[in-house]
């Protein structure tokens, strides 16, 4: 079996597109980890430190030792929650399709090596955004990440081909070196950190770095003032509001309907986001959400509500509904009424894909949609319901692979080929 060939050059990245991604693989790295740990002891609590400059301290101190224990008691607890909701169910997945070795251990993950050294940073220079976010500077030291792919734990199978395809194992090894003194000195820039404080301890937050650094990239400083969490009083209608407001371009209530605890980066950043949507949007649509039915049920971390109806009012064209029945979507509006089922779906899709998309893939999704669904996973915080993008977008996910026969992999990967 063929595996797809990596892509063709890539324009050179600006310097700090790689620093974002070593500090996101930095935080990630220990995040992973440590979730993992947390999952295998029902009564781990974490614990974070006592100022912005500890926390990051003990979030490399454990990344140099290779203590999961530390690495658990340093990421933020949300940002951990997600993570390892995500990775469970995603390494239950891959085993069972038959793309992990069946042995493979989520906990000692790897393929991949991130190594600190002599990491230095400026606590008096360290940024107070607010009153539970501050970044933090690392000036000195060199960040590492060592790639060696033939130590993925892929199932034999893809292993051999991917070998095959690269054409030996020195090819899937590679390894990279960002030099923090040097760059300080070339752009008077240090490498931030984003810690935030929870309960009054403060831990690294990956989200909240990502926001951090891209503000910086775009040359804009963080708000300073929040959008407040404003949730719904049923599932369904935080996702018929959620919709609405899209319709309407109106991008803060958007954000207030996301959670507070998951999300806090958006509604911390969020005046800026809204700003700068707001130069790009076409304004408001005009279309009128009537009326969302969904179907709920449990699923990690939160309720997914699949759309079962919607009705909508669109300007100039009067009322379209589409109902959910099986494995077939309905779509009434005033020119008639038409029926959409899974493989007829699949088949468009399928028709329409360009040369770079598998047929295969676009036939697969499209009929995992009309039998599953399309809904968002909804979270309650205080009381009220918020929409997660994060877990929706890992649910969708999920859907499509549970659909999914070892047989089917194969034949997808065989087509991206």
């Amino acid at each position: 079996m063929a595996v797809a060939p990596g892509p063709g050059p890539q324009p050179k990245k600006s310097k700090r597109g790689l620093i974002i991604t070593l500090v996101a693989v930095l935080v990630l790295a220990l995040g992973g980890g440590a979730t993992w740990w947390a999952l295998s002891r029902s009564d781990s609590v974490a614990s974070g430190a006592a100022t912005p400059e500890d926390a990051v301290t003990e979030l490399l101190s454990a990344l140099d030792n290779g203590d999961l224990l530390g690495a658990a008691n340093t990421l933020a607890p949300s940002e951990a929650s997600i993570l390892a909701d995500q990775l469970t169910q995603s390494f239950d997945e891959y085993k069972r399709l038959g793309l992990l070795d069946q042995n493979a251990d989520p906990s000692s993950f790897s393929g991949f090596e991130l190594v600190a050294e002599n990491l230095t940073f400026d606590s008096q220079s360290a940024e107070r955004v607010n009153d539970h976010v501050t970044i933090t500077k690392l000036t000195g030291g060199t960040l590492t990440i060592n790639a060696d792919l033939t130590k993925l734990p892929l199932a034999q199978e893809y292993l051999d081909a991917m070998l095959a395809e690269a054409g030996g194992a020195a090819a899937l090894t590679d390894s990279e070196t960002l030099d923090i003194g040097s760059h300080v000195q070339q752009t008077g820039e240090p490498i931030r950190i984003a810690t935030v404080n929870v309960d009054g301890e403060w831990y690294p937050s990956l989200l909240y770095t990502f926001a951090d650094n891209l503000l910086a990239e775009a040359g804009l400083s963080w708000p300073q003032e929040s959008i407040p969490a404003h949730g719904a009083d049923s599932p369904t209608e935080a996702v018929k509001q959620l919709l609405q407001a899209a319709f309407d371009a109106n991008f803060t209530r958007v954000i207030e309907l996301l959670p507070p605890d998951e999300m806090a980066v958006l509604h911390d950043v969020g005046p800026a986001l809204v700003h700068q949507l707001g130069n790009l949007a076409e304004g408001p649509s005009g279309i009128q959400v009537l009326d969302v039915q969904t179907e709920d049920k449990q699923v990690a971390g939160g309720t997914l509500a699949t759309l079962t109806a919607l009705s909508l009012e669109i300007p100039g064209q009067g009322q379209l509904t589409v109902t959910k029945n099986g494995d077939c979507y309905e779509l009434t509006a005033p020119q008639g009424t038409q029926q959409l089922c899974g493989e007829e779906l699949g088949q468009r899709m399928a028709a329409e894909a360009d040369e770079s998309t598998p047929p295969q893939m676009l036939q697969h999704i499209g009929e995992s949609l009309a039998e599953h669904g399309v809904g968002a996973v909804v979270t309650q915080v205080d009381g009220q319901y918020y929409v997660s993008p994060l877990r929706t977008l890992n649910e969708l996910g999920m859907s499509l692979s549970r659909g999914l026969e070892p047989e089917d992999l194969k034949q997808i990967l065989q087509g991206i080929n």
